[in-house]
């Protein structure tokens, strides 16, 4: 059951623990840190191994921090990484669902190996996860899942053909559990960013290309990913709880042209 409303809702994340996907860099690294800000206790996962170093930075700044190393396409590595985080951390509330690949081609080059790894990673493993942590969110007096989806759920980009299908699936996803576990007293969005300057963003937009697509947004540039970090926050706060099954596209205006 949905809990009370709580008219006088902050951002504040007190006493809560996040799991992060893809925590090792990039936005999934900017999201932890974020959380952490707001007071949350922090789990992040990755497949790299330098999700350790990232937990050991946070940590050394003084927030509450537990690190693992999974294959979150494996069932069993999901179910084993929430389970890691309640013995370390005692409890989940939120779960962000932020690990993602893209492999580009066009779609009548695009080999079946690069389309089977972008669903597995970037739609498999946020389901696998949800279910994993299912139990333990609907303990929570506040659960909260957010999906990092992206611009490309709902515009088709050229050679993105299967991280398109990939994250318009994500928003499938994400409307589902916002039916269906809404009664648990999980509330599930979405964020949808457009190109983000994260170190691999600001390699594969660099030059020409980049500055076409910076066109195309009406601000004139990329997002941060702080930016993006922002807006996880906020939906998984008090502040959002009436806020369920909602795409947030952080684009700058690029897909209401």
């Amino acid at each position: 059951m949905m809990s009370t409303p709580n008219t006088s809702a902050s951002n504040r994340l007190d006493g809560r623990v996040a799991l992060v996907t893809g925590a090792a860099r990039g936005i999934g690294a900017a999201i932890a840190r974020a959380l952490a800000v707001e007071g949350a206790a922090i789990a992040l996962v990755d497949l790299l191994d330098d999700v350790h170093d990232v937990a050991r930075e946070l940590a050394s700044e003084g927030y509450r921090t537990h690190a693992v190393a999974a294959d979150i396409t494996d069932p069993a590595a999901c179910a084993d990484a929430v389970a890691s985080t309640v013995d370390a951390l005692g409890r989940l509330d939120i779960l962000v669902n932020n690990a993602g690949v893209v492999r580009l081609a066009p779609a009548e080059a695009l080999s079946d190996e690069d389309w089977d790894l972008t669903m597995d990673v970037n739609l498999r493993a946020p389901f696998l996860m949800a279910r994993a942590a299912f139990g333990h969110l609907s303990r929570s007096p506040a659960g909260r899942i957010v999906n990092v989806a992206s611009q490309a759920a709902v515009v088709g980009i050229d050679q993105h053909v299967a991280y398109c299908t990939s994250k318009a699936g994500i928003i499938g996803l994400t409307n589902v559990l916002a039916i269906e576990w809404a009664q648990h007293g999980i509330t599930c969005n979405a964020v949808g960013p457009t190109v983000v300057l994260t170190d691999l963003g600001k390699q594969a937009w660099a030059g020409e290309k980049g500055e076409a697509m910076k066109a195309k947004i009406p601000v004139g540039r990329f997002a941060l990913p702080e930016e993006v970090a922002a807006s996880v926050v906020f939906l998984a706060s008090d502040a959002a709880a009436m806020i369920n099954g909602h795409h947030l596209i952080i684009d700058g205006g690029f897909v209401i042209q």
